[in-house]
């Protein structure tokens, strides 16, 4: 009988092998300062690097011509919209009918430019006439549109794209049609979506060391809660932005972003966290670009490891081939993939409960990734996303809960900045 309980007791003493790999790896830890020291040289090499003049595509000689649109001001927005209006109506008098010359947002007139590091748009053109049964309805969309946004450029007034869909629902019928549209229409003026003052709904958030204005209010990140600030959706009302961080902490989940902002992990390690919560919204990447730009730190992203996440990663960096044509506004230079890469799962030892098969889709779609011309540039990159393929597996940034709820910020992220291991 003592010999049963003493067997028993033994087996409740053996070790936990999730604690024993924590403690392996937390072991492996050195001093928050020298850890800051490693982080203050990547800090200055981002400086001196941000410091020269940034390449614009008119600095390029390239093969085929391509579009860019800028910031315009309401009042050319609107004379745009006019001088266009007026060829309509010459046309139609003359009686030649009437039709828009859209340019091609399609995949085929995108063009990955590797000095640049993101995705431009071609101008090959496409015509969307009104006499005609498979475009008139979407030419009568584009002229709706164009109606629309010329009041509120009139009225120096802001709407959501929702706002915009609701006017005339029967018409639009769908709102990504009417969306879809409206970046036609930014094509079409040569401006950016926020020069046409539409804006999506609020979905990034932003904690940490960061201090900015908000349309005069003086915002300290530090002091919003565990929730953080919603990124304001108009950007133009963005400014004085003043930091002490070492570093910008792009992070692709919820999750993951509320673990780290209630450990306060800014503190330990002073940084900016920002998450667009899923796929990146236009306000998100400009808010991002904006910090980047101006406080010149450099920019480390948390993504799932799987072929999404490495795709977010991509919009945020060289942009998506939807707004190719915003690309200089909307992407963010040399952010630096931290993980959660297919690396990482043996060397961290992730438990393979945690890990996740690859379905047929997420395989397709990691092969095609290996196939685009911005992933083949970082040679990083093809061998991290080329081992996910090999190995079919997958795992969200959650899979790290195994080995405790903290794990992330108290171990894993100060290990990775430790060994500066990015790509």
């Amino acid at each position: 009988m003592a010999d049963s309980t003493s067997t028993k007791s033994r087996k409740r003493r053996q070790p936990d092998p999730d604690s024993t790999t924590e403690l392996l790896f937390k072991n492996l830890l050195k001093p928050d300062s020298v850890i800051l020291q490693t982080l203050q040289s990547l800090v200055i090499s981002t400086a001196s690097t941000s410091s020269s003049k940034p390449l614009t595509l008119s600095d390029l000689s390239l093969s085929s011509s391509c579009r860019e649109v800028t910031d315009l001001s309401l009042s050319s927005v609107q004379s745009e919209i006019e001088a266009l209006t007026i060829s309509i109506v010459q046309s139609i008098l003359s009686g030649k009918g009437f039709s828009f010359n859209v340019p091609s947002r399609a995949a085929t007139n995108q063009l990955y430019v590797p000095e640049l590091d993101r995705i431009v748009l071609k101008d090959k053109n496409t015509l969307r006439p009104f006499a005609n049964i498979s475009s008139v309805r979407k030419c009568t969309i584009t002229a709706r549109i164009l109606s629309l946004i010329h009041q509120l450029s009139l009225k120096s007034i802001h709407v959501t794209k929702r706002d915009l869909f609701y006017t005339d629902v029967k018409l639009f019928q769908d709102q990504t049609q009417s969306d879809a549209v409206l970046d036609d229409v930014s094509c079409m003026l040569g401006c950016t979506r926020s020069s046409l003052n539409v804006i999506a709904a609020e979905k990034g958030v932003v904690v940490g060391r960061l201090i900015f204005s908000d349309n005069g209010d003086m915002i300290d990140c530090t002091k919003m809660g565990m929730g953080g600030k919603a990124i304001p959706p108009n950007i133009d009302r963005v400014g004085d932005m003043q930091s002490d961080a070492l570093f910008i902490l792009l992070v692709e989940k919820d999750a993951a972003y509320m673990r780290l902002a209630e450990d306060r992990f800014y503190n330990r390690f002073p940084c900016i966290i920002v998450t667009a919560k899923g796929q990146p919204d236009v306000a998100t990447r400009l808010f991002l670009r904006k910090m980047k730009t101006e406080l010149k730190l450099p920019v480390l992203a948390l993504v799932d490891s799987d072929p999404y996440g490495l795709k977010i990663l991509s919009v945020y960096g060289c942009g998506s081939k939807n707004m190719s044509y915003d690309s200089a506004n909307l992407t963010t230079p040399d952010i630096k993939w931290l993980g959660i890469r297919p690396s990482d799962l043996d060397k961290y030892k992730i438990p393979e409960q945690c890990r996740l098969p690859m379905t047929e889709q997420d395989i397709k779609t990691g092969k095609d990734l290996l196939e685009e011309d911005f992933v083949k540039k970082n040679p990083g990159w093809v061998e991290e996303l080329s081992l996910m393929v090999k190995t079919k597996q997958k795992a969200e940034i959650q899979a790290l809960s195994s080995f405790g709820f903290q794990y992330l910020s108290e171990v894993y992220l100060p290990l990775k900045l430790q060994q500066q291991d990015w790509l």
